[in-house]
């Protein structure tokens, strides 16, 4: 059997990258602050990191990894998206401003690292959702994104071993709470409340997914080898 031929917008959209389809232009403060987010991550990982003193090793570390996060995620990353942008493709950056969610389920699934979220919503959430149910399927996609994170994070560092994927089943365990009809009722899925206990329980147990493991034996070589030290 002949194998179909596609016209071009139909392999752009295999691709994921829809090229006929009109795009606006990228505003210009779009631009700007990503410009300025590169270049302020850049201060931190090459400047700020190498003022702190070298007794602490750890502030070090999480400085630098500020800096990366900024760098990459947040600067490089998509000011690579605008110019594909600017080119009239709809490349959608991976990050889209995750500080302004007002709950844990706008951050994790509209506005942190989309590339990821599809990913992973496509392979699991999809298929469980209609065997579990929405929370039980949201709840073993943070597990399996827990055990993902622990071997690219405490494999290579060598310790730490199950802590990033308890970080995730906490992150898992905040959503069922955010949903539950006491989360509704005190208003953890909007607003300020929402915001309030999304930082919480994104910012209090950190320190298990980048832990001093992972600092030190990771992330503080890396920076040397860059000379960022």
């Amino acid at each position: 059997m002949p194998t179909p031929k596609l016209e071009p917008e139909q392999i752009s959209q295999v691709s994921g990258l829809v090229s006929r389809q009109r795009v606006p232009q990228p505003a210009p403060v779009m631009w700007l602050w990503a410009s300025f987010e590169t270049a302020v991550g850049a201060t931190l990982l090459w400047v700020v990191a190498r003022s702190i003193p070298q007794g602490q090793p750890l502030l070090r570390g999480w400085v630098g990894m500020l800096g990366l996060i900024l760098l990459l995620h947040f600067g490089t990353f998509q000011i690579v998206s605008l110019l594909w942008q600017s080119v009239g493709v709809r490349a959608e950056p991976i990050m889209s401003a995750p500080l302004r969610s007002t709950s844990l389920g706008e951050f994790w699934g509209k506005r942190w690292n989309l590339g990821f979220r599809q990913l992973s919503h496509e392979l699991l959430f999809g298929p469980l959702h209609r065997r579990l149910g929405a929370n039980s399927a949201g709840f073993l996609v943070f597990a399996v994104s827990g055990l993902i994170h622990d071997l690219v994070i405490s494999l290579p560092a060598r310790g730490g071993f199950g802590l990033p994927t308890l970080y995730f089943l906490l992150q898992g365990a905040g959503m069922t709470v955010e949903h539950s009809r006491f989360g509704k009722r005190v208003g953890l899925g909007r607003g300020v409340r929402g915001w309030c206990f999304m930082t919480v329980i994104l910012a209090a147990p950190i320190f298990l997914l980048f832990h001093p493991w992972f600092v030190m034996r990771v992330i503080l070589p890396f920076m040397e080898a860059i000379h960022a030290l």
